[in-house]
């Protein structure tokens, strides 16, 4: 993963800020209640842990956390924020771990900024050797978007009014399954430009790549409040087990 993809300084800088207007802070809760059920009281792993957004919440619950993250801007928040989680500088495609988790679990389309699907599976891989006998992996991404496109191009208003206004503006790749977007940020009289990549997975792609790991699905859901999975969901919350 590019870190200056991801997560370069500006990200950071409002990550905090995204979060809460898109609604991921306020549900943080309920993700942690959801995830906890799944740990055991035991221990979990998180991909792409940004600033414990939800990490601290299961903590608090009494699930022991670890982290991974490829962000030092991002990992700085965390660390900001508590003492209590174990992080490591990495990518969350290609990583070892000697301790096997209860939990492993990557949320808020972190996944699909892997932007290959060598990079997915990889990632896939990863999880699974990570996992006790009897644990489980949780994923979280939207489901793909792809209406109002005109010649692979589309700019869309993700809020505006007196605090900030946010415009997005994407280009799609369909042959690499990729949306290369910037976001712009307009606060004051200040504009950040925010650059983004992702690559796309509908949740039948991703049951044949867990397949392919060894990890078949148990459960999946269409919200945390375990809310039906349907065609009108926007996004899925999906449980595998070995």
């Amino acid at each position: 993963m590019n870190n200056d993809v991801l997560y370069n300084e500006n990200w950071a800088s409002i990550y905090q800020q995204y979060t809460r207007v898109q609604g991921r802070i306020a549900e943080a809760d309920e993700t942690a209640a959801f995830l906890e059920r799944y740990a055991g009281g035991k221990s979990a792993l998180e991909l792409g842990i940004g600033d414990g957004r939800v990490a601290v919440p299961l903590i608090e619950r009494g699930v022991r956390v670890e982290g991974i993250d490829n962000s030092d801007s991002m990992l700085k928040l965390l660390a900001k924020r508590t003492d209590r989680v174990r992080t490591f500088r990495g990518d969350i495609a290609n990583f070892k771990s000697e301790q096997r988790y209860a939990l492993v679990y990557c949320l808020y389309n972190v996944f699909t900024m892997l932007v290959t699907r060598e990079a997915q599976l990889a990632c896939l891989r990863s999880a699974a050797e990570a996992l006790e006998d009897d644990g489980v992996l949780v994923i979280e991404f939207a489901v793909p978007d792809l209406d109002g496109f005109v010649n692979g191009q589309k700019t869309s208003t993700l809020r505006a009014d007196h605090e900030v206004t946010i415009l997005m503006a994407e280009v799609h790749h369909p042959l690499k399954q990729n949306l290369v977007s910037t976001l712009l940020w307009f606060s004051g009289t200040s504009v950040t430009r925010l650059p983004h990549r992702v690559r796309y997975v509908y949740h039948q792609e991703l049951d044949t790549m867990a397949e392919c790991v060894g990890l078949k699905l148990s459960e999946r859901w269409g919200d945390w409040a375990r809310g039906a999975f349907t065609e009108h969901s926007t996004r899925h919350i999906s449980v595998y087990r070995r």
